[in-house]
């Protein structure tokens, strides 16, 4: 139970940063009026950073298989943010081409955090 509870919060970390770099992005998007292909390209590296800080931590608190706790916490941030788009749109259908993109992005990135930790 402690461990899910540890990895809970991790899990809320990243999510919190991902809603502050969100907000940045926004902000720059308003003051910028930045392109749609710019705007894909900084939610995946949210993404990324996001699910790599959460690795990061993870593995710091973690004494063994530090890479396989971070996959797990990108795995878990992306599991929660596809049932979110599943909630949102009522659909499986438009997430299933990037889906898969976006879920090796959030594991690859939390598994690297949790290695390099």
């Amino acid at each position: 139970m402690e461990k899910a509870i540890s990895i809970l919060k991790k899990l809320l970390f990243a999510y919190i940063i991902t809603a502050v770099l969100l907000m940045i992005l926004s902000f720059a998007l308003y003051k910028m009026q930045l392109q749609e292909g710019t705007v894909q390209i900084g939610i995946v590296v949210i993404y990324a950073v996001s699910c790599f800080a959460a690795g990061f931590i993870t593995g710091k608190t973690e004494v063994k298989k530090q890479f396989l706790w971070g996959l797990l916490v990108g795995v878990l941030y992306f599991a929660v943010l596809l049932a979110i788009t599943v909630l949102v749109k009522h659909s499986v259908e438009d997430i299933m081409g990037k889906g898969l993109t976006t879920f090796f992005i959030c594991a690859g990135s939390g598994m690297l955090g949790g290695m390099l930790s």
